[in-house]
Formats: C-alpha cells, sequence, structure tokens
C-alpha cells in the first residue's frame, strides 16, 4: 500500500507539473507559488535568496521569518554573505564559480543553518527560489555608475543558472550611515546623512533602466522614514542597523514588498522592541512601499 501511494504521489506530481521541495524535514507539493494577482500563496513554500553582505543580514535574516508566519506565510531564507562584498565582487566570484561564501539559510522551523565555501551556482542550485536579491555595498550604494558594468552581467548569469523559471529579481536599496557614523565610505557623500540617502534612492530608481527587476526593496527609505519620528538611532555602529528595531524595520518593508501585504498591523516583533517604536518601524515600511524614494514623516 505505501508503494502505491508513493507511485500515485509521483504520477499526480508529473500531471500537476508541481515540483517537490526539500524544507528541513518535510516534502511540500508547490502546485503555484503565486496567485493570479501575483502574491505568494499561503499553502505554497516561498523562498528568498539575497546576493549580499552584512547589510542584507541585518535586513533578512533575524525577523523577516516572524513577520511572515504572522501573516500566514511559511518562508525559507538564504543569505550568501562576504562581509562588505559589492557588486563587482560578486560578479567575479560568479565569472570564478568561487566558493568563498558563507551560505546562511533559514528553514521553516526557524533554525539557521550556517555552511562555509559555497559558491553562487550552489546556492541557487539548492531550492527553487522563488526570490533573488541584488544590492550594492554600503559605501558604493549611492554611486550608480558602480552599477552599471557588474550589475547586467551578474544578473545574467544569475537568470542562466536559476532552476525556477518564473523567480522574481529584488533590489535591495540599502541605508543612509548615521549622522556621527565614521566609516570611511561616508567621505563620499560630504559625511552628509540625507545626501547619502538621496543619492541611494536615486541610484536604486535607476535599477531597472540596467536589469529587468521586479521589485525594489526600499529599506533605506524605510529607515529613513523611521528616523524621522525615532531620530538617529537606527544603526548599532554608525552603519550597521540596531539589533532590534533598526533590523525591524527593514525586515517590515521586506515583508510588505514580498508579500504585498500591508505590514501595519502584523502582530510580531522582536522582545525588546515596545509597541509604540513596533508601529512606527511599520508605518515607515508601509509608507516607503508607498513612497520608495522619498522621505515620508511619521507622525
Amino acid at each position: 500500500m505505501k508503494l502505491f501511494k508513493q507511485k500515485l504521489f509521483v504520477i499526480l506530481v508529473l500531471l500537476t507539473g508541481a515540483f517537490i521541495s526539500k524544507a528541513d524535514t518535510y516534502y511540500f507539493v508547490n502546485h503555484s507559488a503565486f496567485s493570479n494577482a501575483g502574491k505568494p500563496n499561503k499553502d505554497s513554500v516561498i523562498k528568498i535568496l539575497a546576493i549580499g553582505n552584512s547589510f542584507s543580514e541585518d535586513a533578512i535574516e533575524y525577523y523577516l521569518q516572524g513577520l511572515a508566519k504572522a501573516g500566514g506565510y511559511k518562508v525559507i531564507i538564504g543569505n550568501l554573505y562576504i562581509g562588505g562584498a559589492p557588486l563587482d565582487l560578486h560578479w567575479k566570484n560568479a565569472q570564478n564559480n568561487a566558493d568563498v561564501y558563507e551560505y546562511r539559510k533559514t528553514g521553516l522551523g526557524g533554525k539557521k543553518e550556517r555552511l562555509s565555501k559555497v559558491s553562487i551556482a550552489k546556492a541557487l542550485a539548492d531550492e527553487n527560489w522563488n526570490y533573488v536579491s541584488f544590492q550594492q555595498a554600503s559605501p558604493k550604494s549611492g554611486l550608480f555608475d558602480t552599477y552599471v558594468e557588474p550589475l547586467p552581467l551578474l544578473f545574467n548569469y544569475v537568470k542562466e543558472k536559476a532552476t525556477n523559471p518564473k523567480v522574481k529579481y529584488i533590489w535591495h536599496q540599502t541605508w543612509a550611515y548615521a549622522q556621527n557614523s565614521t566609516h570611511n565610505g561616508f567621505a563620499s557623500y560630504n559625511k552628509d546623512q540625507m545626501r547619502m540617502y538621496q543619492a541611494i534612492a536615486d541610484a536604486s530608481s535607476k535599477v531597472k533602466s540596467l536589469v529587468p527587476i521586479d521589485i525594489v526593496v526600499p529599506a533605506g527609505t524605510a529607515i529613513q522614514n523611521a528616523r524621522t519620528k525615532l531620530g538617529d538611532v537606527l544603526c548599532r555602529d554608525g552603519y550597521h542597523l540596531d539589533l532590534n528595531i533598526g533590523r525591524y524595520t527593514a525586515s517590515c518593508v521586506w515583508y510588505e514588498a514580498i508579500f504585498k501585504k500591508n505590514v501595519i498591523g502584523n502582530t510580531y516583533k522582536p522582545d525588546k522592541v515596545n509597541g509604540a517604536d513596533a508601529l512606527t518601524a511599520q508605518q515607515a515600511a508601509h509608507k516607503a512601499i508607498k513612497k520608495p524614494f522619498k522621505v515620508s514623516k511619521i507622525k
């Protein structure tokens, strides 16, 4: 009987065109990850991979899954991590099929695995990713000229290697440094936070002129929005996000951008973020989705 059921299962998979995905210790038949309106389905496993660095770590590794779970979604989150990695390094690593990334993968149960010496190609083959994101290193994030050569090359490489033909591509808009930041890259913006933010917003608004990005996740705008109410407290060292409210704000905007669902009212928040600040983060994220390249004041 067990063998019969296994054969029947395989036949159903072949007839429906579904694929089987391993997630933790469970197997799911993923008929369609998206509704007709293009929104992720709650009965599917949504898989998100970032080709990034510590800024993608801040934005998606800690609180995005909690927000997704509270919204009724099942997610797998991967981050190809090299600290401070810019686009041209990612492209060099892709060309050389270099096993140089720490691959952090959070499964359905919330358990995070860290694998060393992983290549971009290997991570792309690990899952049928629904979303793959790109980003520039923070010092260069407002310098559009640094996008022009490596981004199309990296994008085309990823598109060729991705196993899911319906994968959607994300541009992760990073944030401006704290006004008192001592990061060397701040000099490119005259050590002026608003000047850096405006350069980042302008550069990210032009990404679609280089590659067919499906979604811009305006994390930088969400952080700047939150600063209008909370002040300049969202970074822990002048450029990486505060471990609680900073990271939560960035995750909120990722949540709304991907799931196309208003994050305001989502019941998940980190233990160390109070209710008022959590609401500010959600409002900042929601307003960023509405106006991704312009600061909106939070009252």
